[in-house]
């Protein structure tokens, strides 16, 4: 969960106005089918049809889709999880549909869109990454210092570090201090970064549960495994996936002024799965940026 408003991402601490949580519930449960929902629409209905509220569970409230305990004192069926945003939804449609209820009008039950704060929705496909290089090549043939590091002759081992060497020292100060700023370790990491994703560059998630670690936009606000605290339980919390930069692009949240932003959003999770899937436990994120200036 996050907040749309850009004056929020200026708080302190290391994930801002963002909070994730998990739910695990098992295959078989009493909130949703255990086969998945036909990816194709049923002969006859609109695909232009909007989403109708749903015919069983628990009422949610039809702006924000929390809990809504409370209920339209007219209809009596418009949940709310409370007064704002009853009168929200009140002021930006609900006036005029709550009265088709006694006439059954089911168009009364469409969730009414309110993107002034809502984030839009969208289908995620899921792919695994390429390889970055082929199994059987272990450096990049491009790279001298790769190529000297895994020779096994000592003499040419040598004459490459002498090159090297006399490249470095026929180079004037001025272009060494030049060459020296410019490869900053703060545009090692930024580098490495777009090297990774240029295969994908519209990615918005990055996965790797207990297996390889995040890549980094900067060299800066990396978190020390003591920043990262435990779950609840006690157990330790590992990284499970990451939110790209490029996900901005999705969210409609561009302003004249100024707008949400982030590097990269990192989501570390309890390593032993607790909690059973019966409730939403509060997991770990940490909001990185593209410097510390930015």
């Amino acid at each position: 969960f996050a907040c749309r408003g850009a004056a929020c991402y200026r708080l302190p601490g290391p994930r801002g106005p963002l909070c994730v949580f998990r739910n695990q519930l098992p295959r078989r449960n009493d909130t949703y089918p255990a086969e998945p929902p036909p990816e194709e629409p049923p002969p006859g209905l609109a695909t232009a049809a909007p989403p109708l509220r749903l015919g069983s569970g628990a009422a949610l409230c039809r702006v924000c889709g929390c809990l809504g305990p409370r209920v339209c004192g007219s209809c009596r069926r418009a949940a709310y999880c409370g007064p704002q945003h009853q009168a929200l939804d009140w002021r930006r449609g609900h006036r005029r549909s709550c009265g088709k209820h006694a006439a059954g009008d089911d168009s009364a039950d469409a969730i009414p869109e309110h993107n002034e704060f809502l984030f839009p929705e969208y289908e995620i496909l899921i792919e695994p990454e390429e390889p970055e290089f082929p199994a059987d090549s272990s450096i990049d043939p491009s790279d001298e210092q790769g190529a000297a590091a895994t020779s096994k002759d000592p003499k040419e081992q040598g004459e490459l570090r002498a090159t090297g060497s006399a490249a470095f020292q026929s180079l004037d100060e001025e272009t060494l201090e030049a060459m020296a700023k410019h490869e900053t370790e703060e545009d090692k990491i930024f580098q490495m970064f777009k090297e990774r994703v240029a295969a994908e560059p519209e990615q918005i998630i990055r996965y790797c549960r207990g297996g390889e670690g995040p890549i980094w936009v900067s060299s800066e606000n990396i978190p020390d495994e003591k920043d990262i605290p435990n779950c609840s339980c006690g157990a330790k919390r590992i990284f499970e996936f990451q939110i790209m930069p490029q996900l901005l692009n999705h969210l409609q949240v561009d302003s004249l002024g100024e707008s949400i932003d982030w590097g990269t959003l990192v989501v570390y999770t309890c390593a032993d799965n607790c909690g059973g899937g019966n409730e939403y436990l509060e997991e770990f994120i940490w909001k990185q940026d593209f410097s510390a200036g930015s």
